[in-house]
């Protein structure tokens, strides 16, 4: 679930790195700048831009690799 902290218009690579190694599709969506029904959309279809993590039916997108897409560079957990 994603937590009013975690809502926000602009999000810097530091906030993306504090997230920790995993967060949440709803997070993911608005670090991407697109809505939660066209990222489930995109989970649905296999289109997600990262790769996935399914337990049970909690989705988790690895924050590492969020990064890379967004062409940020290495993680780095402060």
């Amino acid at each position: 679930m994603t937590t009013e902290a975690q809502r926000r218009d602009v999000w810097t690579v530091d906030a993306v790195r504090a997230l920790g190694m995993t967060t949440d599709i709803e997070t993911a969506a608005l670090i991407l700048g697109i809505g939660r029904t066209l990222a489930y959309d995109l989970v649905r279809t296999g289109s997600f831009p990262v790769r996935l993590i399914r337990l049970r039916r909690r989705i988790l997108v690895p924050v590492p690799e969020l990064l890379r897409f967004l062409g940020v560079g290495e993680f780095r957990q402060s």
